[in-house]
C-alpha cells in the first residue's frame, strides 16, 4: 500500500510504505523510480537489482562495446547501446542488457525511457548472475524474439554466441583463448577472445 499524508498534523509515511510490495509492482511503479545509476529489472511484478558489476565484468563489457559499435557505425547497420537503459521484452518483463544492437531498420522500437527488442543482445556474466544468463534470460530473450545472444564469461575466458532458430537458441560456437568469435546476425564482426576477457 502506497503511503499518504493525511489531514490536520502532517505524518509522513516511511519511505517503505512508498513503494509497491515485491510482487506487485507495474511498469508504471518502475519507471517512476528515482536514478539509482544501478541495474533495475522488472520480472514478473517484481523487482531484480543484480548484485554491483565486477572488475573483470566491466573490463569486458567495455571492450567488447567499444569493437562492436565502432563495427555498427562504420557500415552503418544500427545503434549499439550499454546498460543501464530499459528494454522491454514484452510487457511486465523489462531487462537491462549489458550491450544490446538495435538494427536499422528496427529504430522505431528505440525509445527515450525505454527500447523495444533488441536484435543482438550481450550478457557478460559473473558468479553472482551466472545462473540468470544461462537459464532465466537465456530462454526470455528467445521468447522475446532476440536474434543472437552472446554470452561472455570472464572467468572461463570464452564467449558463447547463439542464434534463434525457430523460436530457440542453438549454439554457433564457443571460443576460448586464441580463437576468435564470430556474429551470423554481423556479417564480418569477429573479436580475439584473449581481448575481450584477458587479463
Amino acid at each position: 500500500m502506497k503511503g499518504s499524508l493525511r489531514k490536520g498534523r502532517a505524518k509522513m509515511a516511511p519511505v517503505a510504505e512508498l513503494f509497491p510490495s515485491q510482487g506487485e509492482w507495474g511498469e508504471e511503479d518502475y519507471f517512476s523510480l528515482p536514478d539509482t545509476h544501478r541495474y533495475v529489472e522488472l520480472s514478473e511484478g517484481r523487482l531484480i537489482v543484480p548484485p554491483h558489476p565486477t572488475y573483470s565484468h566491466q573490463n569486458a563489457l567495455k571492450r567488447l562495446f567499444v569493437r562492436l559499435n565502432a563495427f555498427v557505425e562504420e557500415h552503418q547497420l544500427g545503434v549499439v547501446q550499454l546498460a543501464p537503459l530499459p528494454v522491454r521484452l514484452w510487457p511486465g518483463k523489462i531487462r537491462e542488457p549489458d550491450i544490446f544492437f538495435i538494427a536499422k531498420e528496427h529504430v522505431d522500437r528505440i525509445g527515450e525511457q525505454v527500447c523495444g527488442v533488441p536484435d543482438l543482445v550481450v550478457e557478460v556474466t559473473s558468479p553472482s548472475t551466472l545462473k540468470a544468463d544461462r537459464m532465466e534470460k537465456f530462454h526470455e530473450y528467445a521468447r522475446a524474439g532476440v536474434r543472437e545472444y552472446w554470452l561472455v564469461d570472464p572467468q572461463a575466458h570464452t564467449i558463447e554466441v547463439y542464434t534463434l532458430q525457430q523460436g530457440a537458441y542453438l549454439l554457433r560456437g564457443k571460443w576460448g583463448a586464441g580463437e576468435r568469435a564470430s556474429s551470423e546476425l554481423l556479417s564480418g564482426f569477429t573479436v580475439r577472445v584473449d581481448e575481450i576477457v584477458g587479463g
